[in-house]
């Protein structure tokens, strides 16, 4: 248990210090206000100049007790404990910060960036930095959309509003630097592409998976299908196997039936034997 505690909220605090950053060393400097209560306190910070990370406290805080008021605590102690720690590096690393570049462009890019691998790992150790998670959940309780759709209209509103503040460019390159981020976070909690799923439906199932088992030794699953068109029963085989070794699972396919259909798809996470242990 205590190793637990220690690498879920160690997990939280280095998602934290990543993300905050992301976004002090790129995009407060450079205002690009990516959405979320980062991106609002960014553009209270150059209206009002009051401190992003205290701002960003004194927005989560009625966040959080209305979400435990009308939603209930679904938000637990390592939510609480991100975005505290949130608020506080971020004013700390606005106190020391010199911006890292004055492209606007890289700035959106690599504070996008960071700020996603910062949320990925903090997401994965079951944590978050609040705000914008708790906007979202606010809304579609409210109103009919999906927590996904609000937080999408909820980080619409944030660049909006910075594109009144700022002007249309940063609005703009507010965009890339959320779409990033998004994307970053997608890659951190589900990992990147380096495997591949087969499924092959073939008149010979059996000797294409005898010879995929042993010249690849990957294991490989007999699926029972029925073709719509023909009514006719047939078996599908399902294999994962990696990117380097997607050709040679084409040529053995091509060796036994050349008439085999075959569909080929990305897979960002495999956990089991021959891939990550779980």
């Amino acid at each position: 248990m205590v190793k637990r505690f220690v690498l879920g909220y160690g997990g939280v605090l280095v998602g934290v210090i990543i993300a905050a950053a992301g976004v002090s060393y790129f995009l407060i400097p450079a205002k690009i206000a990516a959405g979320g209560v980062s991106g609002l306190a960014t553009v209270i910070y150059y209206l009002m100049r009051l401190p992003v990370g205290v701002t960003m406290l004194l927005l989560n805080i009625p966040l959080f007790l209305l979400s435990w008021k009308i939603i209930g605590p679904v938000f637990g102690a390592k939510t609480l404990f991100g975005t505290l720690a949130m608020s506080v590096f971020v004013d700390l690393f606005n106190q020391i910060a010199v911006p890292m570049t004055e492209d606007l462009l890289l700035a959106a890019i690599y504070g996008g960036v960071l700020s996603g691998i910062g949320l990925g790992i903090a997401f994965r150790a079951g944590g978050s930095t609040g705000g914008t998670d708790m906007a979202a959940q606010l809304v579609a309780r409210f109103f009919p959309t999906s927590v996904g759709q609000a937080l999408l209209i909820v980080d619409g509103m944030v660049i909006v509003l910075a594109g009144i503040a700022f002007g249309l460019e940063l609005a703009m390159y507010a965009l890339i630097a959320v779409f990033i981020t998004t994307k970053t976070v997608d890659v951190v909690q589900e990992g990147p592409n380096y495997a591949k799923a087969c499924l092959i439906i073939s008149d010979h199932p059996e000797p294409i998976g005898e010879s995929i088992m042993q010249r690849l030794e990957r294991g490989v699953t007999m699926l029972d299908g029925r073709g719509m068109y023909t009514k006719y029963d047939k078996e599908v085989l399902l294999v994962i196997v990696s990117r380097m070794e997607i050709a040679a699972v084409k040529s053995i396919v091509a060796e036994v039936d050349r008439k085999a259909f075959v569909i080929i798809y990305d897979v960002h996470e495999v956990l089991g034997e021959g891939f990550r242990g779980l």
